[in-house]
């Protein structure tokens, strides 16, 4: 298994590489067919290998980046999402580059026609490495240790990507530590879902020890200590947690990127927002946002905007209540903005005034954190941070993800929080507008039923 671990990373890398080399010879093409000629005389020649490393260098930071790389780690739809934008961003950093050589504004029209042509190249190799990726290296045969049945949630999840996980034996941890151990020793890999700290300790050790591929679902303490600073004073290791959120200096650079990124946004999309606005207006003559009171940043309450998708006085007596896709209350222009997701941009209003950010824990509803508090006293957390637009759980978790999932999310986005991460979470949640899953969730699924039809089969297995 090390060497089809090694083969499968360097498999990645081979795939990644040829990739960037078939990029950068395009560029190269196009600088000589379209650029060379416009008087950057110091860049003739010889000149041309340096422009060539620097794009190389920016392709391959920007794909690492955004993991537009995972060849058989992320579907063959999800790559070519992430590298298309990747690669946009590329092209349109470079146009400026050759600005700036250029000391002038010079024709973009080249780089769109490169842009193009990429397409093209980083389908066939999305498709192409992840295909050989699967057909070289078959899914892990892996056993999974569970707790409760709520656990085996987990193994509906990853039942989804059959060509990377195969659970082909599952063991509650009431069937004792000597079992399991001998258990273990006939899988590739063990997957660790919510058992008892001692237990789980002891199970992750005996794989440690015998080199064996472990899975673990972590828990509240184990995200909060992940983003602990090292501490080398004495000579018994010690990790330092601050407990604070963000520092001074974290804030005042998110707030000059929140700012910096509306203003941005507003200079480009007033034109639409206006339109939206209209067509709200002129549909029902009804007010055109909606305001709904949501919490942030130590727990201070605001109104959220967002263009009103639905009739006037949809929520009866007051009460939140949530919109189906078949929902009768959504308005005709309501499902078109609904549909191109752009309802959320009056946020841009509450970024600007200091109550959001553009990266943070999606800003719950009141009576929701008073519910999931009473539940996951833990829920509380996610206010040491301002609420943002777009966030760790929205990109990574789905509609549908439980409570406790969306705030280990958020949680691991606070302990982490650094300005490249939120680039990339920026960048990140373009891609997910394009992917389809990122509104479904696992609610069939997880139901209770299906949870006992699963815990049944997986009894008679044990047996």
């Amino acid at each position: 298994m090390k060497r089809h671990d090694n083969l499968r990373r360097i498999t990645r890398k081979l795939g990644g590489f040829l990739e960037v080399c078939l990029l950068t010879l395009l560029y190269c093409y196009t600088w000589s067919s379209s650029y060379a000629s416009h008087g950057i005389a110091e860049y003739d020649g010889k000149g041309i290998y340096l422009l060539m490393a620097v794009y190389a260098i920016w392709v391959t930071l920007i794909f690492w980046w955004s993991e537009s790389f995972k060849f058989g780690h992320l579907k063959a739809v999800d790559i070519v999402i992430s590298q298309c934008i990747s690669m946009t961003v590329v092209n349109v950093m470079t146009y400026f580059q050759l600005c700036l050589i250029a000391s002038r504004m010079i024709d973009p029209w080249p780089m769109v026609v490169l842009l193009v042509a990429d397409i093209p190249l980083l389908v066939l190799f999305s498709y192409l490495f992840t295909s050989l990726y699967h057909r070289m290296f078959s899914a892990r045969k892996m056993l999974m240790v569970y707790g409760d049945k709520r656990a085996l949630v987990l193994q509906l999840k990853m039942r989804s990507r059959p060509d990377k996980y195969d659970i082909e034996e599952t063991v509650c941890v009431d069937r004792g530590l000597d079992y399991i151990k001998q258990r273990i020793l006939h899988h590739h890999a063990v997957v660790i879902s919510d058992i008892p700290d001692e237990n789980r300790n002891a199970i992750l050790k005996f794989c440690y020890a015998n080199g064996i591929r472990t899975y673990v679902t972590p828990k509240i303490s184990d995200v909060i200590i992940t983003g602990a600073e090292d501490i080398h004073l004495f000579d018994s290791p010690l990790y330092l947690i601050r407990s604070t959120g963000l520092n001074m200096e974290q804030r005042i650079a998110k707030r000059l990127m929140d700012i910096v990124l509306c203003l941005i946004a507003l200079a480009v999309f007033w034109p639409f927002m206006l339109l939206i606005a209209l067509a709200i207006k002129i549909e029902d003559g009804g007010p055109v946002f909606y305001k709904q009171r949501r919490c942030t940043r130590n727990n201070e309450e605001f109104d959220i905007l967002k263009f009103r998708s639905m009739i006037v006085n949809a929520e009866k007596d007051g009460k939140s209540i949530p919109a189906t896709d078949c929902d009768p209350r959504i308005t005709k222009v309501g499902r078109v903005i609904r549909a191109l997701r752009v309802d959320e941009l009056p946020q841009i209003f509450n970024i600007l005034s200091g109550k959001m950010s553009v990266v943070g824990p999606r800003p719950e509803r009141i009576e929701h954190i008073e519910k999931y508090t009473e539940e996951i006293p833990e829920f509380a957390f996610r206010c040491k941070v301002k609420g943002g637009l777009t966030g760790y759980a929205q990109v990574y978790g789905k509609y549908n993800t439980t409570p406790y999932d969306k705030l280990k999310l958020d949680l691991i986005y606070i302990e982490h929080y650094s300005f490249l991460l939120d680039c990339k979470l920026i960048l990140t949640t373009v891609a997910t507008l394009f992917k389809r899953e990122s509104t479904e969730g696992f609610d069939k699924q997880i139901a209770e039923a299906d949870l006992d039809k699963l815990l049944e089969s997986t009894e008679k297995t044990e047996v």
